[in-house]
């Protein structure tokens, strides 16, 4: 019997699919020995429900679940149907995996205790981020943070478990939706991003390593909301036309992040008069993207201090957000700092 060694074909028939999702978070296991793998059966479990809400997605035209779902979530937002099919299909997969304790979502008013006390993960979770763009088929995404339980396992969750500031992650990440399907994630090792391939329904890594540009040429903001912004705001997004900089807003965070991330630039969404707080959320949104940010070596700010180690006061906390490239985030935090030094000195 003839026995011959394993000869990778080289020829241009069949061409490398390249890594998968799954075999990648295989070999990336070995990062997380504490983890005994629930870690990586949990970002399965959030990309099995990434992959049915695409499907729904792609399919939202021709079957009635385009539009307003008739009821406002918690922050007083209209809810869209997929939005409240994808907090479903989040919640379904996450819930059956076991791996999870508690779980955070935009889309419900309370922590929802999963009354599963030997789950070692926390999840915080956007199911469907800039859903108000579905009917006019704009990208959309989710968002997701991981992290590990402070009480002990076998105990009941607590607010202890819950209300961990960012730096506490130990995996973020976030889904794209759009002319390709996109799941970007990190585990504090970096940032990897897989695109869906639909015939072959897998993640295949195609951004290994993303790296943000330190510089950017891209500002992207709700100039609408111009007359509610402070001296300090004006005075930056003023500076970014003077260099000739890009405006480029689309209104689903998601996707004006993934730009930014790939190709450089800020995104920005301050306080204002109207939202002197912000209007993003902290722990479902600003945490996530800027764990991410940071480990492809951007930065996310508040305007005063890093988003990561603002301590949560409240479940659906807001807060202003100043992300991306980071020499662009240090200039218009030195900015704002800048025109509120003055007033104070001023006022005094």
């Amino acid at each position: 019997m003839k026995i011959l060694p394993y000869q990778p074909d080289q020829s241009n028939l069949a061409y490398s699919v390249g890594v998968t999702l799954d075999r990648f978070i295989k070999l990336k296991q070995s990062d997380f020995p504490f983890a005994s793998g629930e870690l990586s059966q949990l970002l399965r479990d959030i990309a099995l429900a990434a992959k049915i809400v695409n499907r729904e997605t792609n399919r939202a035209g021709l079957a009635n679940i385009g539009g307003a779902f008739g009821q406002t979530n918690i922050q007083g937002e209209e809810q869209q149907k997929l939005d409240v099919i994808a907090n479903i299909r989040f919640m379904r997969a996450l819930s059956k995996g076991g791996e999870v304790c508690a779980i955070v979502s935009e889309e419900e008013d309370a922590v929802i205790d999963l009354q599963n006390n030997s789950g070692k993960y926390v999840v915080a979770i956007d199911p469907l981020d800039g859903s108000s763009n579905i009917d006019v088929n704009i990208s959309i995404g989710t968002i997701f943070s991981i992290y590990r339980r402070k009480t002990p396992i076998g105990s009941p969750i607590t607010a202890e478990d819950i209300m961990q500031p960012g730096n506490q992650q130990v995996a973020a990440g976030y889904v794209l939706y759009g002319s390709s399907t996109m799941l970007v994630y990190t585990t504090g090792f970096g940032v990897n991003g897989f695109t869906y391939e639909n015939s072959l329904g897998e993640f295949f890594l195609s951004h290994p390593d993303i790296q943000a540009p330190k510089n950017g040429t891209i500002y992207s903001i709700n100039e609408g909301l111009e007359m509610e912004w402070s001296s300090g705001i004006k005075s930056y997004v003023f500076s970014c036309k003077e260099k000739r900089f890009q405006s480029r807003y689309i209104g689903s965070l998601v996707a004006d992040f993934h730009r930014n991330l790939l190709k450089g630039g800020i995104y920005l969404y301050p306080a204002t008069s109207k939202n002197p707080s912000g209007k993003l959320r902290l722990l479902y949104e600003a945490n996530a993207l800027a764990f991410l940010i940071e480990q492809a070596g951007g930065k996310a700010s508040d305007g005063k201090q890093r988003i990561l180690d603002i301590q949560p006061e409240s479940l659906h906390q807001r807060t202003p957000l100043f992300i991306g490239s980071q020499n662009m985030v240090d200039d218009a935090e030195q900015m704002i700092q800048c025109f509120e030094s003055e007033i104070t000195a001023i006022s005094h």
